[in-house]
């Protein structure tokens, strides 16, 4: 994975005349730069602060001539960079307020051929325009600064498809942001501790010392090996509602009996601290030992039997304890999927619109419904980081993917 590119971007450009001015008047330039420096210096290079000179100027024939700056770095290595806007999309395809609007649809699967007869240009246009996003770090995009890389995770396996084969999307939430999705050959541990592996080496590239605290999980215990193999000291916790999903589904046939289990299942769940969990579970396993052998019966006390797993969340307040933040975006991930028929091409477009999904979750604006409890949200980008740096979403996202999100 490419981990640094050859520009940044910055934001607020006013238009596109006032950055065609900064081309030919160095001093103008060079004040807007070092103001957006001092602003939002986790958008620019680490040896930025050292100094630059201006270097050349790269022209886009495909945008009529339009001429960007770059500049080189007073650093040992004379690094150069491009300065692009973020009104231009990557590769120079098109200005953003031309695509952002198709883009936005994507969010809900609108089809390639749709937004091509709707927008213009034609399905592989889109396609590609989508799938150049997901070039980007989504951790590193997503969030930044090493201070709100999450300590606590929830993780999953999505099941998919790559031409009619069976494939795992092994995704990692947390903070209502999509922060890891890999494609996995396998659901072994080793499988998956390749594709959760990219999480790590993003969260690592914005802090080298980063390891999480806790993560939720289901059962599968390769995802929890996968887990402890790429972060030894994490907690793993056990989804609770998974657990009592499996008495559900035992009960189907008495609502009566699923209401008098579910009543003192979620009594535990609701315990104040570790002592009295530990009392409710022990109650738990005696009131059903004396029911008669059956699947529900060895359901609940499967439940019991997994109590060493429930208990992380007493030692730390924030970790989930349940799945359901990863379900939400899970959810969100199957309806698209379901709606292009999961993947048709290469392992690595399948890979690329996996991040960009990921990517535009991140940064999509919220609805009017979304913001009743909060309405100065703008979206999940913006719940983590307490900023934004354009207001409009595409924009946004463009500027916070500077460097191809990439730090070190």
């Amino acid at each position: 994975m490419k981990k640094k590119a050859n520009l940044f971007r910055t934001p607020n450009f006013p238009s596109k005349i006032f950055y065609q001015d900064c081309i030919e008047n160095h001093k103008k330039f060079r004040i807007f730069i070092t103001d957006t420096y001092e602003h939002a210096p986790e958008l620019f290079p680490e040896d930025f602060i050292k100094g630059f000179t201006f270097h050349s100027t790269v022209t886009s024939v495909k945008q009529d001539d339009f001429k960007m700056r770059r500049i080189r770095l007073k650093n040992q290595s004379q690094d150069v960079y491009q300065i692009r806007p973020s009104f231009m999309m990557p590769y120079m395809i098109a200005e953003t307020a031309d695509v952002e609007k198709a883009l936005y649809l994507r969010r809900w699967g609108v089809p390639f051929d749709a937004l091509a007869y709707v927008f213009g240009h034609d399905a592989m246009f889109w396609q590609r325009a989508y799938v150049s996003l997901g070039r980007n770090s989504v951790v590193g995009t997503t969030i930044k600064s090493p201070d709100h890389l999450p300590q606590d995770l929830a993780a999953d396996e999505k099941h998919s498809r790559i031409k009619g084969e069976k494939t795992y999307i092994a995704t990692t939430v947390a903070q209502e942001c999509i922060l890891g999705c890999a494609l996995a050959e396998t659901a072994s541990a080793d499988g998956l501790a390749l594709a959760y592996g990219e999480y790590k080496e993003e969260a690592r590239n914005q802090n080298p010392d980063y390891s999480p605290d806790t993560v939720n999980t289901d059962g599968w215990e390769a995802t929890q090996k996968a887990w402890k193999k790429l972060f030894p000291s994490i907690v793993i916790i056990l989804c609770f509602l998974h657990s009592f999903l499996k008495i559900k589904e035992r009960c189907r046939r008495s609502k009566e009996l699923l209401k008098m289990i579910g009543d003192k299942v979620w009594h535990v769940y609701h315990s104040e601290n570790l002592a009295r969990f530990s009392q409710r579970i022990r109650r738990l396993r005696e009131w059903v030992s004396d029911f008669e052998d059956s699947p529900v019966k060895k359901a609940v006390l499967d439940l019991c039997g997994k109590a060493s797993t429930f208990k992380g969340p007493f030692k730390n307040p924030n970790a989930h304890r349940t799945s359901n933040m990863a379900d939400r975006m899970m959810n969100y991930q199957d309806r698209v999927l379901y709606a292009m028929q999961y993947f048709h091409g290469s392992e690595e477009s399948a890979r690329l619109s996996l991040r960009a999904m990921a990517l535009i979750w991140n940064f999509h604006p919220y609805g009017s419904r979304a913001k009743n409890n909060n309405p100065d949200l703008i979206s999940p980008f913006h719940r983590v980081n307490k900023r934004c740096y354009h207001e409009n979403w595409l924009q946004n996202m463009l500027v916070a993917s500077s460097m191809g999100g990439w730090r070190r």
